[in-house]
C-alpha cells in the first residue's frame, strides 16, 4: 500500500494555493521587509502587490520563516502522515532548509529534507514531479533520488536590471559597481550547485539577451519547458517569448512574476530563464 506522503516547502515555490491543498503540500511563506513593514510572501501581499510598493521605499529586504512556525506545522503533521517531504530554496543562498530541519527534530518527527539548489519555476516543478512519482508507487527514497538528479540538471540565468541592491546585499563590490555604472555592463548570472554566480559581463542588453539563448540553444532538444521569470518587464518578457517560439516552436513556454527575494536583489526591470534538462522517468 503505498505510503501518504505530506510536503513542506516555502513561499518561493510559486505552487498555486489549490494545487497545494489538492496534493498535501504546506507552504511557509518567507518574509519580506519594506520599510518599517514585513509581509508574509504570497500571504500578505502578492508579488505584483510587492514590487508596486517597492519603487516608494529605499530599504528592502528578506528573511526566512520563523522557526517555531515551522516547529508547529511539523507538530501538526506527524500523526496525519506516513512520511514528510522538505523540500526548499538553495541552502546555499537561504538557511530555510536548515531551519525547517532543526523544527523537524525540536518536534520529533522523522523528514527527508532535499535541498532544491534554486526556487520559483525549477522548485516547483520538483515537487510537481516528487507527486508524479508517489502516485507512481514510488519510495520517498527513491523520489529524493530523482529530485536531486532534476536539481543538478537545472538552468537557470539572470539578467540584473541594477547592480545597486546586489552591491547593498555584498553579491557586487564597489568597483564593479562603478565601472557597470560608467560603461553601462550588463551582468548576466547564472544559478550553479546551489550559488549564484556571475557567468558574463557584457556591454549591451541585447547582447546579454542573447548570450542567454545562446545557452538555451545548447540544449534543445533535451527540454519541453523553459519558464521566462521578469519583475515588471511584462514585455521584454513577451519578446523573449516570441524569439524561444522561433527557435523551437515545440518548446511550451510560461511567463512568470519573478520571487520577491530575487527582485529585491535584482530590481525591476529584471528577467530571466530557467529550464529543466533531462528529467528522469518514472
Amino acid at each position: 500500500m503505498t505510503k501518504s506522503i505530506a510536503w513542506v516547502t516555502d513561499s518561493t515555490c510559486t505552487l498555486d494555493p489549490v494545487y497545494a491543498k489538492e496534493n498535501h503540500i504546506y507552504i511557509v511563506p518567507l518574509r519580506l521587509m519594506l520599510g518599517d513593514g514585513c509581509y508574509r510572501e504570497s500571504v500578505d501581499i502578492t508579488a505584483e502587490e510587492f514590487y508596486d510598493k517597492l519603487r516608494l521605499h529605499d530599504k528592502a529586504g528578506s528573511s526566512q520563516p520563523p522557526i517555531g512556525e515551522f516547529v508547529e506545522l511539523y507538530e501538526s503533521l506527524k500523526d496525519r502522515y506516513d512520511e514528510i517531504i522538505a523540500i526548499h530554496c538553495s541552502s546555499e543562498l537561504s538557511g530555510t532548509l536548515s531551519t525547517s530541519i532543526q523544527a523537524a527534530e525540536m518536534a520529533e518527527v522523522k523528514v527527508t529534507g532535499i535541498d532544491s539548489k534554486a526556487g520559483a519555476f525549477p522548485l516547483r516543478e520538483m515537487i510537481k514531479a516528487g507527486i508524479h512519482w508517489h502516485k507512481c508507487g514510488k519510495t520517498v527514497s527513491e523520489i529524493k533520488e530523482k529530485i536531486e538528479h532534476m536539481a543538478h540538471n537545472l538552468a537557470f540565468y539572470v539578467i540584473p536590471s541594477s547592480l545597486q541592491r546586489l552591491h547593498r546585499s555584498g553579491r557586487v563590490s564597489g568597483t564593479q559597481l562603478l565601472v557597470s555604472q560608467l560603461l553601462k555592463i550588463h551582468l548576466l548570472l547564472k544559478f550553479e550547485k546551489g550559488k549564484v554566480l556571475a557567468l558574463d559581463k557584457i556591454r549591451t542588453f541585447k547582447k546579454t539577451k542573447q548570450k542567454m539563448l545562446d545557452h538555451l540553444k545548447l540544449d534543445l532538444g533535451k527540454i519541453k519547458d523553459v519558464c521566462i521569470m521578469h519583475v515588471n518587464n511584462q514585455a521584454e518578457a513577451e519578446e523573449l517569448e516570441r524569439e524561444l517560439t522561433v527557435l523551437d516552436p515545440n518548446l511550451r513556454t510560461e511567463i512568470m512574476t519573478f520571487i520577491p527575494v530575487v527582485g529585491i536583489l535584482a530590481g525591476e526591470g529584471t528577467v530571466a530563464m530557467s529550464w529543466l534538462r533531462e528529467q528522469p522517468v518514472v
